[in-house]
């Protein structure tokens, strides 16, 4: 063998020898594990939580105490006040209560009531009880008064079997969901429309009687057809109505939640009509998909006047997947043991997204992909309905920012269960454990243009389409701008050739 093959032959062995050990001090890096400490802090979050009642939070709600955080300002309008003349919205109410909304950091949701047995609507006169329009019969619509709890028949009511008033509801329903439905300050909307407060009864009402089941079918339809985007939740004891909006994606929500004797004790919700409802319309794994909402008998200064048992109730929702309660915007006792109980409530109430473990290499090298595993848990009551993206960012101290965004989404992540109606649930709904641990991988593409040096990783829950932090995760750490700080990460220039680099990449798709 001469001198140029031996030369040949060496330089070959010394080549698959460095390849070799680069590939080995590329696979043997050390890893740094993160275990972040969880908090029982009260979280505001988007899509969850304690909802304002017509007031705003930090604005005009003197009730609202301020260990409670909303996210959620509740109102209900009359069709008088949203369309008060033929064809035309009143934009103006509805684009004010938005914007107020959103200048408190809440999110608005509504429900659309026709017709009540009293006057409880803020923006009209003291003694109207006329929740449709005034020019309904001059558009050709008609109306029919009935009584209510041994009235006589004077409350006017919009009468849906007639086509005409029908259709000029459908029209208005229709409009609303073309001028709001996706509007980003837009929380949800309850399924209303028909019955006292839109609430799908006319209960103490000799005279008074629902549509046709046809026709309030279409007025559900009407519904599903305007909001396709903002999330619908309609009221349980809608029955078979219920169990269609359901099937068709709504959510639901139950009043009364607590009563254990508010109205009579034929009618306690807690131990008699939830189990029957819920046997009549089967929706008990709606919640795995769309929102449940709760609010009160009257107030929760009722919890304790009676003396009911605040652990049982709260456990009840909680077992039920909950995501909403509208306190009401009513005051609420100066009650040590009310206060403890609501709190362990409200921190459990929606999703709850603890961040378990993440571990990722010490050292990566520009252009190459960094594998990040995490291990995730929601320990709330209901799921986060919306795909809220993880996403990790590297910064340094000279205003580098890079924000690597996986697709990782937060929406399956369930939380724990426990057999409803049961024997030994009336004794005491048992607290629900924690969901499943949720691994994930995400292999994120890193710059080739990154410069080496030390960097820190932190991570957040962005929104569907920006990448900015959205959702606050129940551990400690939380920076003001929304990130959570976890480790340190040194990144090297890659020394290998750039044929070599992109044979090391792996071949899972590239993060946004």
């Amino acid at each position: 063998m001469n001198n140029v093959s031996i030369k040949l032959l060496l330089w070959l062995v010394l080549t698959f020898l460095v390849g070799r050990n680069v590939a080995l001090a590329i696979d043997e890096d050390p890893l740094m594990v993160v275990h972040p400490k969880p908090t029982d802090e009260l979280l505001a979050n988007p899509g969850m939580g304690w909802e304002t009642f017509h007031e705003f939070t930090s604005k005009t709600d003197p009730s609202l105490p301020s260990w409670i955080p909303s996210t959620v300002h509740y109102v209900r309008w009359g069709w008088i006040e949203l369309e008060p003349q033929p064809g035309q919205l009143n934009t103006n109410l509805i684009d004010s209560a938005l914007k107020a909304a959103h200048d408190a950091g809440q999110k608005l949701a509504f429900r659309v009531k026709t017709c009540s047995p009293n006057s409880d609507m803020p923006n009209t006169p003291a003694k109207t009880v006329r929740f449709h329009p005034l020019w309904l019969k001059q558009a050709g619509g008609r109306e029919l008064l009935v009584d209510y709890d041994g009235s006589a028949p004077n409350i006017p009511i919009p009468d849906f079997d007639d086509p005409d008033t029908l259709k000029l509801h459908l029209d208005f329903i229709r409009r609303l969901g073309e001028h709001y439905d996706g509007h980003p300050d837009l929380d949800h909307v309850d399924l209303g429309s028909l019955g006292w407060w839109g609430e799908w009864h006319l209960s103490r009402s000799k005279l008074g009687k629902m549509p046709s089941q046809e026709n309030c079918q279409k007025i559900v339809d009407a519904y599903l057809a305007a909001f396709k985007k903002t999330p619908l939740i309609m009221l349980l004891n809608g029955k078979e109505l219920t169990t269609y909006a359901t099937q068709h994606g709504a959510g639901w929500r139950i009043d009364s939640l607590g009563d254990l004797g508010t109205f009579s004790t034929n009618e306690n919700h807690m131990l008699n009509r939830y189990p029957q409802w819920f046997a009549q319309t089967k929706v008990q794994d709606v919640w795995k998909t769309a929102p449940i909402a709760f609010e009160p008998p009257a107030t929760v200064a009722e919890f304790v006047e009676k003396k009911w048992p605040l652990r049982w109730i709260f456990n009840y929702g909680l077992a039920l997947h909950g995501s909403y309660f509208n306190g009401k915007s009513s005051p609420l006792p100066q009650d040590a043991n009310l206060q403890r109980e609501l709190t362990r409530f409200l921190c459990r109430l929606g999703y709850r997204i603890v961040l378990d473990e993440v571990s990722h290499p010490a050292e990566a090298k520009a252009g190459i992909r960094l594998v990040i595993t995490s291990k995730w848990q929601n320990v709330g009551s209901a799921p986060c309905y919306q795909p809220y993206r993880v996403a990790y960012r590297l910064s340094n101290n000279h205003g580098f920012e890079k924000i690597l965004v996986t697709s990782t989404t937060v929406n399956h992540w369930l939380p724990g269960t426990i057999d409803l109606f049961t024997e030994e649930f009336f004794k005491m709904p048992q607290d629900l454990p924690p969901g499943p641990v949720n691994q994930t991988s995400d292999s994120l593409a890193l710059p080739a243009t990154i410069q080496a040096g030390e960097y820190a990783l932190s991570v957040g829950v962005v929104g569907v389409s920006n990448q900015m932090p959205i959702v606050k995760l129940a551990i400690n750490g939380r920076a003001n701008d929304g990130w959570y700080p976890l480790s340190k990460i040194r990144i090297v220039t890659s020394s290998l050739p750039e044929a070599a680099t992109a044979s090391r990449l792996p071949s899972a798709t590239p993060n946004e």
